[in-house]
């Protein structure tokens, strides 16, 4: 975390995003740190939040609702269309679908994101 001068607050919660595996949502977070830290507010997660990615150390995804990732590097994500939940998928990069979106559009491709859909195995063990 380099940029904007250290702030406690911006530790606490971009530490709670790197011990998670969860891709939690603002919400999620500001309530893992409020009984731990009782003037922290919702607006300080936000603000910190969009810091964080701004700064490029945390990634900002968007899915039905707004997801922040401490994993920076390019991965793919599966959601599950029951509970929401979003999980890591440990697969590699496919830098040659770039290039095939470049040749199909012409359009400078600097990257994608990919994120499979389906039933979580949580849900699939509750039904």
């Amino acid at each position: 975390m380099n940029g904007k001068r250290y702030s406690r607050q911006r530790e606490l919660i971009y530490e709670a995003l790197r011990q998670t595996e969860q891709h939690p949502t603002a919400e999620m977070i500001y309530q893992w740190l409020k009984p731990a830290n009782p003037s922290l507010s919702l607006g300080t997660v936000y603000r910190n939040l969009n810091l964080l990615a701004d700064e490029g150390a945390i990634r900002r995804m968007a899915f039905p609702v707004e997801r922040y990732d401490a994993k920076t590097m390019p991965h793919p994500h599966f959601c599950c269309d029951q509970c929401g939940a979003v999980y890591d998928l440990h697969l590699p990069y496919d830098a040659e679908l770039d290039r095939q979106a470049l040749l199909a559009s012409g359009h400078d491709v600097t990257g994608h994101e990919v994120v499979f859909h389906g039933i979580c195995t949580k849900c699939k063990q509750l039904h």
